[in-house]
């Protein structure tokens, strides 16, 4: 895999704008829930308060009150015809950064998401009517990467045309889903499939929950099964999440993403129980260290209650992805090792070099014999600008710099960089294929195709599966799709289900598989492909004796001598299959604990339980 990593200033926006929990700049734009037959009148009324209508939609209106809280819009909005009042809160992509990558254009790359969702083993069916909405920044159209024929789009107020990009983050995400099966490029997880899209995100960057309800109204009139949402924010909006439901009651399936904080905030809409929400993993098979894990639970003590449908229930690869960019809009880097791929990161410097290795040590001094080679140096001791000019004035016509630990260098040469010869960083994995390779080319140059990361590149690439899958079970419901890619998700992280992966990695051939085997009601219990599926079952109760925490555990359907307890992802015990256990904390205050009870030494296990004291 080729990839290089992006300059400091462009990586900090990416990391603000995938950001969930940024603090709101909502400010004073409200939405205003009206029956659609006095809507005339609400609007006259708040036009007549001063307002800036943005949105007009079917039972809603968004508009600014400048300098008005919330409840002054209230007041001033009080009306019979007003149903409700409520904050339009801002929606942001969710993308952490991106890696400018190798140049594809000389053939096509199956991401590895691809291979890691089983997409390549199951084919996609074009006339099936499948038609995913994105709701994103738009899709640029200067990329040929896409069967143009099969994409319509609509236009949010004040945000352009949707095939102007507002940033390459919709187009990433669109490549992801459908990028064609073509002879360059990248390949969609539903190569060719319908899509409309919706460009929400401004000028700056962000949009609101009214643009996202407003889209979700689009997404049904023109026909889409899927809606995808590499976006979200803090708090909950009731026109926002009605929208959602509405789309899936009439047989749709939405996904959004978890969000890039690291943390248990839930983001939104990805935490309506409408929508499905997404996690990111990497190559291998670990959770993103991004990637958001909310609870399952909502309240405390006796009124807790535990809901899959509001934290992760599946993620895919979202780690170094790459797909498509505006034309020319990404600095990519590839590099070969006598012929063969070897991962880089561009540092600086456009332009090409192919000629013999000369290995430089570290690379602290000038070196006549480097001259008309490729410097191979390690990491250490200097400067990586002190190290590339060393080359270059030892008439070196390129440098690899290689890590000193494990992992892909990247770095740049400062902002005071004179040097004129390409320059990337390599993996310390590598360097026994560099130092013992005769010659090495290296290329460093815009291209239509870069890599991203972030639960945004995650959740395409379910909506792709999702559409794939449902390609070939065309008369199946999006929640049934919804429920066989968590009924087969392979079980990734602690055994069973859990806050972080949810049921698993999304697998399109397991789905397509079960769906084939069981139609589209499926086999029973869902969820967990190596164990979450299993029928055993788990209740617990938390409460206090003489102040320390307590947790009386029962479970049923285990057919072993013994089982597993896990809290929080670990074991604790195994015990006899007796069904109880009880679990003394020795500890006071409050806290948050997850529970499975799995079959000893197996990953067949019941659903997580969470307990709140």
């Amino acid at each position: 895999m080729f990839k290089t990593t992006i300059k400091p200033t462009l990586a900090a926006t990416l990391l603000a704008l995938g950001s969930a929990s940024v603090a709101a700049q909502t400010g004073d734009r409200y939405i205003i829930q009206v029956d659609n037959n006095s809507k005339g009148i609400v609007k006259a009324l708040a036009k007549q308060s001063g307002a800036d209508i943005h949105i007009d939609a079917n039972g809603f209106i968004a508009a600014t009150f400048s300098g008005k809280s919330l409840s002054d819009v209230k007041g001033l909005m009080n009306n019979p015809h007003v149903k409700l009042v409520e904050q339009d809160h801002e929606r942001r992509p969710m993308a952490l950064y991106n890696d400018d990558a190798g140049d594809p254009d000389a053939m096509q790359i199956t991401p590895y998401a691809v291979y890691q969702a089983q997409a390549n083993q199951v084919t996609f069916d074009a006339n099936a009517g499948m038609k995913v909405c994105v709701i994103d920044s738009g899709l640029d159209s200067s990329n040929p990467d896409f069967v143009w024929s099969r994409i319509t789009g609509d236009n949010d107020p004040g945000t352009g045309n949707w095939f102007d990009n507002g940033g390459p983050h919709g187009t990433h995400v669109a490549g992801t889903i459908g990028a064609a099966d073509n002879s360059y490029g990248v390949i969609g997880m539903a190569p060719g499939v319908d899509m409309h899209i919706i460009k929400v995100f401004n000028a700056e960057g962000w949009g609101y929950s009214s643009d996202l309800a407003y889209a979700a109204q689009k997404c049904a009139d023109a026909g889409a099964n899927i809606i995808n949402m590499s976006l979200g924010g803090g708090g909950a909006n009731s026109t926002e999440e009605n929208a959602f439901i509405d789309f899936v009651n009439n047989g749709g399936f939405v996904v959004a993403a978890a969000g890039n904080d690291g943390n248990n905030v839930r983001s939104y809409p990805a935490g309506y129980p409408a929508v499905m929400m997404i996690g990111a993993n990497d190559a291998d098979d670990n959770i993103a260290s991004f990637s958001q894990y909310p609870s399952c639970t909502s309240g405390r003590g006796k009124n807790a209650t535990s809901d899959e449908t509001i934290c992760v229930e599946v993620t895919a690869g979202g780690v170094d992805t790459l797909s498509t960019y505006p034309a020319g809009g990404a600095t990519m880097a590839s590099m070969t090792a006598d012929g063969a791929g070897v991962a880089a990161s561009a540092m600086e410097n456009a332009g090409t070099a192919s000629a013999t290795t000369y290995f430089m040590g570290i690379g602290d001094s000038v070196d006549t014999n480097a001259s008309g080679k490729v410097c191979l140096i390690d990491r250490g001791s200097i400067s990586f600008y002190d190290k590339v000019n060393n080359c270059e004035q030892s008439g070196g016509v390129g440098a690899v710099v290689i890590n000193n630990e494990p992992g892909m260098l990247y770095g740049t040469l400062g902002e005071t960089n004179d040097t004129t010869i390409p320059a990337v960083g390599a993996a310390q994995e590598d360097r026994a294929q560099l130092l013992a390779a005769t010659t090495v080319d290296i290329s460093i140059g815009a291209s239509d195709y870069g890599y991203m990361s972030g639960t945004s590149m995650a959740t395409p690439a379910v909506a792709g599966v999702a559409a794939l899958v449902w390609s070939n079970h065309p008369t199946c419901t999006g929640e049934e799709i919804r429920s066989a890619l968590k009924a087969t998700a392979r079980d990734a992280g602690a055994a069973g289900k859990d806050v972080y992966f949810g049921h698993g990695i999304v697998q399109a051939a397991d789905a397509n598989d079960y769906l084939t085997a069981n139609g589209c009601a499926g086999g029973g219990s869902g969820g967990g492909g190596t164990g979450g599926g299993s029928d055993l079952s788990l209740t617990a109760n938390g409460y206090k004796v003489k102040g320390m925490q307590t947790v009386d555990l029962s479970w049923s359907n285990a057919t072993g001598n013994d089982v597993d307890i896990y809290r929080d992802g670990s074991v604790i015990t195994t015990t006899a299959n007796d069904g109880a256990y009880t679990d003394s904390l020795n500890k006071k205050g409050g806290g948050v604990y997850d529970y499975q009870v799995c079959e000893a030494g197996t990953t067949t296990c019941s659903a997580t339980v969470t307990v709140v004291f």
